[in-house]
């Protein structure tokens, strides 16, 4: 899978060098760059933002840069994911995770100020090839959207074959199913602290064991809803 993020602050993706997507890169399970937004400006002060029509406090970021960034990115792939990073668009999740997991190459549009011109998802809406989609990870506001961004690519990343190294480890997690949270999850020592590991699980006896999980996950989604 190709994924590309726009930025103002490109380097503020080096974490995607660490841990499972770290080693998901070398072995080019995941290709990764990040593009700086400034590159795809025309002034001297390389300025990617301006004021509001309409009035209003702080600024909004130009329609212009961001039309040639994401252009220079479909004269090599005629197909991308177009995410646009907002707090007004539709809640992320487990089942647009798998979404997107599927999809060949992820172009994140990491706005910040009051948020990205309205006309840049607008325009590319009506391009072939493009689908994009406006997400937020919930409901509170960041400075911008790469720390939505790393969210959403490590979410996707684990998903795609071969990044996590024991795929079965996928099937019991928690949100596989809407609502559903995984079970608790115990290792040694028995004891720790004056409290105990449930004895079922140090029975062998599968049944229960299997029993003991499925209650506890569901009693863990009850207590969160």
């Amino acid at each position: 899978m190709k994924v590309t993020a726009i930025s103002v602050f490109p380097e503020y993706f080096s974490p995607l060098e660490l841990s499972l997507i770290g080693k998901a890169r070398t072995q080019s399970l995941i290709d990764f760059r990040s593009i700086n937004l400034r590159d795809y400006t025309a002034d001297n002060h390389h300025s990617v933002d301006g004021t509001p029509y309409g009035g209003g406090a702080g600024m909004v970021m130009m329609a212009e840069p961001w039309g040639k960034a994401i252009d220079s990115i479909l004269e090599k792939d005629e197909e991308i994911d177009l995410i646009i990073l907002s707090p007004a668009g539709s809640k992320f999740n487990q089942r647009r995770a798998e979404q997107l997991s599927r999809a060949s190459h992820l172009v994140f549009a990491c706005g910040r100020y009051e948020g990205i011109d309205a006309r840049v998802g607008d325009y590319y809406r009506g391009v072939k090839g493009v689908r994009v989609h406006e997400i937020s990870i919930g409901d509170y506001v960041l400075n911008g959207g790469e720390v939505a961004a790393l969210v959403i690519i490590e979410a996707v990343s684990r998903l795609i074959p071969g990044v996590i190294g024991n795929p079965a480890s996928l099937d019991e997690e928690s949100h596989n199913e809407v609502g559903a949270l995984e079970y608790p999850t115990f290792t040694k020592p028995a004891k720790w602290r004056d409290l105990d590991v449930p004895e079922v699980l140090l029975s062998g006896n599968h049944g229960q064991i299997k029993k003991w999980r499925q209650e506890e996950a569901k009693r863990r989604s009850n207590l969160s809803q």
